[in-house]
């Protein structure tokens, strides 16, 4: 038989970049040319979506071209995955805003260098594989609950609106002041904002190969600016922009600060691994490559780390731009070098351009990522699938939209591992061709046999246990034991069936097979994997208290030969 455990991978399996193993597989001046328009492609792309994001977030835009370039550089030179774009990521406009507002800038950064060190270290500790145990419709839902914050976000710029405060970055505080701004609103920014949303649906209808956001941004510039449009821009807003990248350091960090931070660093942490491996898998579908999950969670954490230290914010694996690496023909990790490069000598040569980009337009762009990322068809169709699921996807999507996202991913898992474990233990099955009780009858000074008056042999009984035996079905096995009369002279428990056996399990097995010896009843299992072996074992449950056959039938003819030795009637 041939065995399905995969051989222990060394150090060098796991974390060698992808970058080195795609140089080693021999890298050309033709994979350098393909790699470089791809990175141009992308760059094009990422431009526009990284100043939008940025400042939806509450940041300036030239930090989201830094968190683009730093970020995006070392996320392919370190990664796993040979795809994977990085950068400022649409589903941290939430948690990064709400961030600035309570901690200011300082503690952004502050807490998005803690998430690169818990990042880096959930990676070398190998625990990358269980972030893909998130429930989907927990996934579904704190999506769903982003893409309802970005829009809510950006009704301020479709619109105009002239607020007297800042905007507050929690949705039930946000819509109250949103609501009493609407007389202020700038017809020529919702036009604006209008014909960019209408542009945006076209080019990605009837020219999808062309880079509608950034023509869009474009156009909406030069409109604005020819026009003399009363509309507000990156430049009336934010002022002179950084044109460059520099080291900035970390500020004033203390104990207390670090307490204070350590909620929204785990959350950083939490969706930037959710957020990177969903996009290096997205990466892997498109190409049937395989991606490193914990050297991509390593390269992850430096990323962030590093965009912290030179003034950006958290980074992360962007679905949509690596999805367009891909089709844009990438080879490798150098193509997310070059869009780091191109989106540099932006930064650098045309930085300045960027204060003529009205805001207006922006909140399109945002408007229609906002649009794309809700999973309507998804969200729709776990609605209708149970109503555990609808549970679970609900309070994912409502707590995230309402209270924060760290509240919805936590609950939402919470929900989905208990539908799980319900749903397993009702999987859980006893049976046996002995019937049980019709009633249970209690303090009865002789209790009848299950079988009573039907004839039956019953110096051996066999039950067969199948599923997972954890503490969740536990109660119910515990329950048909109890149930069961006179006990025989011996017992078979066939678990050939049962993949799983937890201490709860075992536990409840010990307890069983305690009554049973007392009653004078030898027990005899069969088919125990090794790991139920194992688990048994704990609990003293292993020869020769009792006996232990490899399945069925060596049980029945050890049962059998111990009747005879034994000469039970």
């Amino acid at each position: 038989m041939t065995s399905l455990t995969q051989p222990q991978a060394s150090f060098a399996d796991l974390f060698t970049p992808k970058l080195v193993t795609v140089l080693k597989e021999g890298y050309g001046g033709r994979d350098l040319r393909t790699d470089a328009v791809a990175g141009l492609t992308v760059a094009i792309v990422a431009l526009p979506l990284s100043m939008a994001i940025a400042i939806a977030s509450g940041a300036t835009p030239d930090k989201g071209l830094i968190t683009a370039i730093v970020g995006g550089f070392l996320i392919s030179a370190l990664g796993g995955s040979r795809f994977q774009i990085g950068g400022p990521a649409g589903a941290f406009i939430p948690l990064v805003a709400s961030t600035i507002a309570i901690h200011g800038y300082d503690g952004l950064v502050i807490a998005t260098f803690m998430a690169g060190m818990m990042l880096v270290a959930v990676g070398f500790l190998r625990l990358g594989t269980y972030i893909k145990y998130i429930p989907y419709p927990v996934t579904v839902g704190f999506t769903a609950g982003i893409a309802v914050i970005i829009g809510v976000s950006q009704i301020r710029d479709l619109l105009g609106l002239r607020l007297g405060a800042p905007e507050p970055a929690e949705m039930l505080h946000k819509l109250p002041v949103l609501w009493q701004a609407l007389p202020s609103f700038n017809p020529a920014a919702l036009a604006l904002a209008g014909l960019s949303i209408a542009a945006l649906v076209a080019l990605k209808r009837w020219r999808p190969t062309l880079p509608g956001m950034l023509i869009v941004v474009v156009a909406g510039s030069g409109a604005a600016l020819l026009l003399s449009l009363p509309v507000e821009t990156i430049g009336s807003r934010f002022g002179t922009l950084a044109s460059g990248i520099g080291y900035q350091g970390l500020p004033g960090v203390s104990l207390a600060r670090i307490r204070e931070l350590i909620v929204p660093a785990i959350a950083i942490a939490m969706l930037g691994g959710i957020e990177s491996l969903l996009s290096a898998v997205v990466a892997d579908g498109m190409t049937g490559r395989r991606h490193r999950s914990n050297c991509e969670l390593v390269a992850q954490g430096v990323a962030n780390m590093a965009s912290a230290l030179c003034g950006g914010i958290p980074v992360t694996g962007t679905i949509a731009r690596t999805a367009t690496n891909v089709r844009a023909g990438a080879r490798g990790p150098v193509a997310g070098i070059f869009h780091a490069l191109f989106l540099l000598a932006f930064l650098s040569v045309a930085g300045g351009l960027m204060a003529y980009v009205p805001l207006a337009v922006l909140a399109a762009v945002l408007a229609i990522v906002a649009w794309n990322m809700a999973e309507k068809r998804e969200f729709a169709s776990l609605l209708r699938a149970s109503p555990g699921d609808a549970l679970v996807l609900l309070a994912a999507f409502l707590l995230t939209v309402f209270v924060d996202l760290t509240a919805g991913i936590g609950v939402g898992i919470v929900l989905g591992s208990l539908l799980f474990m319900h749903r397993m233990a009702e999987a859980m099955a006893v049976e046996s061709k002995v019937r049980l009780l019709d009633e249970d009858i209690a303090d009865r000074d002789a209790p009848a046999p299950a079988d009573a008056g039907r004839g039956r042999d019953r110096r051996i009984v066999t039950y067969r246990l199948s599923g997972a035996f954890f503490f969740g079905a536990a109660a119910t096995v515990a329950s048909v034991f109890d149930r069961i009369g006179q006990p025989p002279a011996v017992f078979i428990l066939d678990v050939t069936d049962v993949p799983f056996l937890d201490t709860t399990g075992a536990y409840t097995l010990e307890t069983f097979v305690h009554k049973l010896e007392r009653a004078g009843t030898h027990v005899v299992i069969a088919g125990a994997r090794n790991s139920v072996a194992n688990a048994l074992a704990h609990f003293d449950l292993k020869e020769p208290r009792l006996t232990l056959a490899r399945n069925l039938d060596a049980a029945t003819a050890a049962a059998e030969a111990r009747l005879a030795f034994s000469g039970v009637p």
